[in-house]
């Protein structure tokens, strides 16, 4: 087995020598080098770091003051928002959704803002050819923004092509069409993939380049490939939409620089994607009258207050096993609300269809919309409408208690200008000074049912 090096440093200028001697050949002086003991590792030989020690990492203690990261904003406000204030250099972004949603088309549409911003931007696609993407750039408008493309596969012509130009942002679109020559795999396979993003993501740190990837997703809405792409990378956006509704949602699940599950609302229309300033009434349909089974959830998106539509509909079963049918929501927590109020209020909900769905196609993840959705599956059981004017929201216990939540001023403030003027919420609520509006406040869900519906 071979001897380990002995590694010889000077204490001046930090030059390596392999052997001793009296004077540095770097800076000149003598008596400076002396011999680095090993580095102490341990397990298998042909595993460890082995002996040769490295250069020392500069510290700083948590009391250092940094400046924040200098953000460039395209000009839309739904994307600057999700990205957290703006595109911050040296950033990497994933970016997934379903084919044919508009990421493409998203994409393309930041390209040319951000370069007409000032930065120098690079648009590579391994999916189409330049002509595709110029065609579509003249459909949407775009044809004289100043970005350049680049139809790509190859990953080393493409390093080296962006580091000939040095660019401040690049997009590429997709990361599945990739393939490094280094690796024995087909592209779109995992090692590819885990490979391309390695390379891209080190390239967008070590040159100051911000990177744009756009990733496909499997048939359950996650993004394809390893998961170690999402932990490389800075921010991770889903681009979410119906195909049978004309808006599109863009949800950050993953932000470093700015807050998670933070909402953008564009409409697609025939010029492209443009924004939704206000997606409560966009998620709200026609509330000329009450309706039984439909209550307005007042909710938190990020820390956008948001207002949707939950409908319910319970009828009689003709199966032997009643149907439980949740659209926009958790089917498992739907199954815990009616177990809840089985249990705790004595409506039983056997022999009945349940449909829960969120209007608009939205979907909603927040604990908060227990209440909404207990109230909405009681009105459409008993056949009795909420007031339009009405907004809910609370979280359900096990036991049938309603515990607070959130943020619940900025709630009724996005209600109050929205046009309601009552709102049933849990007690203990933070409700703050200057709302407007009347708010009842329950403790339980049993008394909830009592004063709501008349009934304990």
């Amino acid at each position: 087995m071979a001897k380990a090096q002995v590694k010889y440093t000077c204490s001046a200028c930090a030059a390596s020598f392999t052997k001793w001697s009296g004077r540095c050949d770097s800076c000149g002086d003598w008596n400076t080098i002396v011999e680095e003991k090993p580095l102490s590792t341990s397990g298998p030989a042909k595993k460890t770091l082995g002996g040769m020690r490295g250069k020392q990492v500069p510290l700083s203690d948590l009391s250092t003051k940094e400046a924040p990261p200098p953000r460039t904003q395209c000009g839309m406000g739904e994307l600057d928002r999700v990205l957290g204030g703006g595109l911050v250099p040296a950033s990497a972004i994933l970016v997934g959704g379903d084919p044919g949603i508009g990421k493409s088309t998203l994409m393309l549409q930041a390209a040319a803002r951000f370069a007409t911003a000032g930065l120098k931007t690079i648009y590579v696609s391994g999916e189409e050819s330049s002509a595709q993407v110029r065609m579509r750039a003249q459909r949407l408008g775009l044809g004289d923004a100043p970005v350049q493309l680049a139809a790509e596969t190859n990953l080393r012509d493409i390093l080296t092509t962006l580091e000939t130009e040095a660019p401040d942002l690049v997009v590429i679109d997709s990361i599945q069409t990739m393939w490094a020559d280094n690796v024995e795999s087909a592209p779109g396979s995992v090692s590819q993939v885990r490979a391309a993003a390695h390379e891209i993501v080190t390239f967008a740190k070590s040159r100051n380049v911000a990177v744009i990837i756009v990733g496909h997703v499997t048939k359950d809405g996650q993004l394809a490939g390893p998961r170690v792409v999402e932990h490389m990378v800075d921010t991770v956006l889903y681009f979410e939409g119906e195909r049978g509704h004309h808006f599109r949602l863009l949800r950050a699940v993953k932000n470093r620089f700015g807050p998670a599950q933070e909402i953008g609302v564009f409409e697609m229309t025939g010029d492209g994607l443009s924004e939704v300033t206000n997606p409560s009434a966009l998620f709200l349909s026609e509330r000329d009258k009450p309706t039984a089974g439909s209550v307005v959830f007042a909710g938190i998106e990020g820390t956008r207050p948001v207002l949707v539509e939950f409908q319910a509909l319970v009828a009689p079963s003709p199966n032997a096993q009643a149907r439980r049918t949740v659209v926009g929501w958790d089917g498992g927590r739907l199954s815990m609300i009616l177990a809840v109020l089985e249990s705790r209020c004595g409506i039983p909900f056997a022999g009945l269809d349940v449909y829960l769905n969120v209007a608009g196609g939205m979907k909603v993840s927040e604990p908060a919309a227990d209440l909404a959705v207990a109230a909405a599956l009681l009105s459409a059981r008993e056949d009795t409408a909420i007031p339009k004017d009405c907004v809910v929201f609370g979280e359900l216990s096990l036991s049938g208690g309603l515990r607070p939540v959130n943020q619940t001023e900025n709630r009724l403030k996005e209600a109050q200008k929205l046009g309601f003027s009552s709102a049933i919420a849990p007690s203990r609520s933070k409700a703050g000074d200057g709302t407007g509006m009347q708010i009842r406040y329950m403790d339980d869900l049993v008394g909830f049912v009592g004063e709501v519906f008349g009934a304990g």
